[in-house]
């Protein structure tokens, strides 16, 4: 018959033939193993990861830390001493006792004559006793002239009426409005009566002046800024100083003869929030204050009341955040010549 006989196959088909194996009925059979006994090593740690707490870890919130912003500017560097004139050690502790044994004033109300006289510029200036020399009324109210003996030592004169009343003028007693007060001082000439020369600047001369803001009492022969309650700018050294019985912190030049400075302060309701525990002070809320310096009627430089001072200085800025009576203060020692101006239609500044 044609074609092959069945079973056969060609090379071709053999040569590429799979190779033999279990038929279909066949089962293949391999050697068994039980697991270790026990969970993997893993098994734990894993479990305790994925499993979440009913009671998640405590957290620190910070949105309650407050802003930085809001905190005082950090401290300027302060000295020791002056470079130009520095008082006695004696005196120095001698006014320290008697700030502790004089307290601070409680606010007095003006009455209504008195709060006109101030805000008209129509204050008068007070020598003390240890003041040596001429003080000398303009023919218009509010202007003085003085001249010190060169042998005048150091003496802080006020004003006869505060120029910031606690009571009156205080934006938390009047509903938020900002209170400003400020005056002018002009250096005629440092040498002073009987000088047996004129000098070019008070940091060539032993003199001084200065002018400044004193909560009282206050001892008078300090310069405003040495104690408690008080702060103030120096000519002969140009530094600021807020209850610093040391050297001062570095802020302007010394003043010039016929030059112009003034100094202000501006009292407002606080415009942030308390910081780090002021809200558990006890009393009202700090107002924000900020001084200003001028030159020629130009505002030429300022700080911020609040910064931090020098921890030398016990009590801090008490008296003159606004919950006392503010006073207007010249300090002076040795032989000057100046004017001083309460009234604004002398200044040159316009505010």
């Amino acid at each position: 018959p044609p074609g092959p006989p069945p079973g056969w196959r060609g090379p071709q088909e053999e040569q590429h033939a799979p190779p033999p194996g279990p038929s279909a009925t066949q089962h293949a059979t391999y050697p068994s193993y039980a697991p270790p006994p026990g969970p993997p090593p893993s098994y734990g740690q894993n479990a305790k990861q994925s499993v979440p707490s009913e009671n998640p870890p405590p957290y620190h919130d910070w949105t309650v830390i407050p802003d930085t912003a809001l905190l005082p500017p950090p401290p300027s560097l302060n000295y020791d001493v002056s470079p130009t004139a520095n008082a006695s050690a004696d005196d120095g502790e001698r006014a320290f006792e008697w700030c502790n044994a004089n307290p601070l004033w409680r606010p007095h109300t003006l009455t209504a004559g008195q709060r006109t006289a101030v805000a008209g510029g129509q204050v008068t200036l007070v020598q003390p006793g240890c003041y040596t020399g001429e003080l000398l009324p303009h023919s218009s109210a509010g202007r003085y002239k003085g001249r010190t003996h060169s042998r005048c030592r150091d003496s802080c004169l006020l004003t006869g009426l505060p120029l910031y009343s606690a009571t009156a003028d205080s934006p938390l007693a009047t509903g938020g409005r900002p209170k400003t007060i400020y005056f002018e001082l002009r250096v005629l000439g440092v040498g002073g009566i009987n000088a047996s020369k004129r000098s070019r600047s008070l940091e060539e001369a032993d003199a001084g002046i200065a002018l400044g803001f004193v909560a009282p009492p206050y001892p008078p022969w300090r310069l405003p800024g040495w104690q408690r309650g008080s702060l103030g700018v120096h000519g002969d050294d140009g530094r600021r100083y807020v209850n610093d019985t040391f050297g001062g912190v570095d802020f302007t030049t010394a003043f010039q003869p016929g030059e112009t400075v003034g100094l202000g302060m501006r009292f407002a309701a606080p415009r942030n929030p308390p910081a780090y525990g002021q809200g558990m002070r006890d009393g009202p809320p700090r107002m924000d204050i900020d001084v200003f310096f001028t030159r020629g009627g130009k505002r030429v430089g300022g700080w911020d009341l609040h910064e931090e001072l020098d921890e030398r200085a016990i009590g801090g800025a008490m008296g003159l955040e606004g919950e006392c009576d503010l006073f207007g203060a010249v300090g002076v020692f040795g032989g000057v010549d100046f004017e001083v101006f309460f009234n604004e239609r002398d200044w040159l500044y316009r505010p």
